[in-house]
């Protein structure tokens, strides 16, 4: 099949240069929309299967198929309008390359996703994966103004604008965030930028997790002008206790005034970190996300956040968690038997947590599936969209589960 598949794509897609991946596959990497539309409606008329892959950052590339497509290619940051805090960014782009070239112009994608800096924009969307500075500035289809997506079949769309005012209603482009890609590749994003901030300040508290995530509610309940509040276990955290890692972040004037307020609402004994302290842990944070094959999320709400950890304790473990101490929301790494996840996805669907499967080997993606839903109905949704989208099952994604 494979001879079969490279003889094709070197009649059909003669431009375009063919490499294998490490397993031998045939593997693609267009320079731009036009190569992937026209890689997508070869697939769909063969009758391939096809892997996206990014920059190798965070998924396992492992999902069976004929045919890989890469977007390493699609690395161009094609405009940056600082006046307007917005951005047009390639999907294979590299999140870290993107920030350090926005901040020559004063802005930030203000985006710390679980993995490494050299995760592609395009992964990141697709999956969702939001890290701490979800507590301000929500979740990545907040972040997200208009794209470029390419269908299973090589159909070229285009929801939504460039700019903050086209957004309104449904809109396809929120719809791509979170959704592995079932859908289709995205290939170039519009970016809700953010103004850079003059200070950017780490504290942390040790101690109890009870303790803490008390502490997480009662910063909220003040109002503390907080860009991140994160509770890390002690594995993340590298350390015998759980942390609480607040950041602020804005001007000197505004950050001073609140990191003033902490020590009058919480009376736990807080460190100040450095630049390059605070950075570590936050970057410890985002990298734990990789330590073990398997990582997922639960969608909680702060009042049961204590509650939703002793559940992920009780069915997997509590080694390499983090909890969004002022806005819920877990994140678990590990290792764990398709029986453990089952039970886990079981017991939340009891009290409506959706539990979302963000990377895992194909063997267990596709058993489990990635969405986390737990309201009937979701699934014949995701169905229907597919068939839309994907008529021919182009795309490889565990979507069922």
């Amino acid at each position: 099949m494979s001879d079969h598949v490279r003889e094709r794509v070197r009649e059909a897609l003669r431009p375009l240069t063919l490499e294998q991946d490490a397993d031998g596959r045939p593997r693609i990497v267009p320079p731009d929309t036009a190569g992937v539309a026209a890689a997508l409606s070869l697939a769909s008329t063969e009758g391939w299967r096809v892997r996206v892959e990014g920059r190798g950052g965070w998924e396992h590339p492992d999902a069976p198929a004929d045919l890989v497509v890469s977007t390493a290619a699609l690395d161009g940051i094609v405009k940056v309008s600082p006046g307007d805090l917005v951005a047009t960014v390639e999907a294979g782009a590299a999140f870290g390359a993107v920030n350090r070239r926005l901040a020559d112009e004063g802005v930030w994608l203000a985006w710390d996703p679980p993995g490494r800096a050299e995760r592609s924009i395009g992964s990141v969307v697709a999956t969702g994966t939001a890290g701490p500075l979800r507590h301000r500035f929500g979740p990545i289809r907040d972040h997200l103004l208009g794209c470029t997506v390419v269908t299973g079949d090589g159909r070229i769309v285009k929801p939504g604008g460039q700019v903050v005012k086209n957004v309104a209603g449904f809109d396809l482009t929120r719809f791509m965030a979170g959704s592995f890609g079932a859908f289709g590749i995205v290939t170039e994003l519009h970016l809700r930028l953010r103004a850079r901030p003059a200070r950017d300040l780490t504290v942390i508290a040790r101690g109890p997790r009870d303790t803490l995530t008390l502490t997480g509610r009662d910063l909220m309940a003040h109002g503390l002008d907080a860009v991140a509040l994160e509770l890390l276990s002690p594995a993340l955290a590298a350390g015998p206790e759980w942390v609480l890692a607040l950041r602020l972040a804005g001007t000197e004037e505004g950050v001073h005034a609140e990191a003033k307020r902490i020590g009058t609402i919480a009376k736990l004994s807080w460190t100040e970190l450095s630049a390059d302290q605070g950075g570590a842990v936050w970057t410890g944070a985002a990298h734990g996300a990789l330590a073990g094959s398997i990582t997922l999320r639960l969608g909680v709400l702060l009042e049961g956040l204590d509650d939703a950890i002793d559940l992920v304790a009780e069915h997997l473990d509590a080694g390499l968690l983090s909890a969004g101490a002022g806005s819920g929301s877990i994140r678990w790494t590990g290792e764990a038997t398709i029986e453990r996840l089952r039970a886990l996805r079981h017991a939340a669907a009891r009290r409506e947590i959706p539990v979302t499967l963000e990377r895992a080997p194909w063997q267990l993606r596709q058993a489990f599936g990635h969405f986390g839903a737990y309201r009937e109905g979701v699934g014949g949704l995701v169905a229907r969209l597919r068939t839309t989208f994907d008529p021919q099952g182009v795309l490889q994604v565990a979507v069922n589960g």
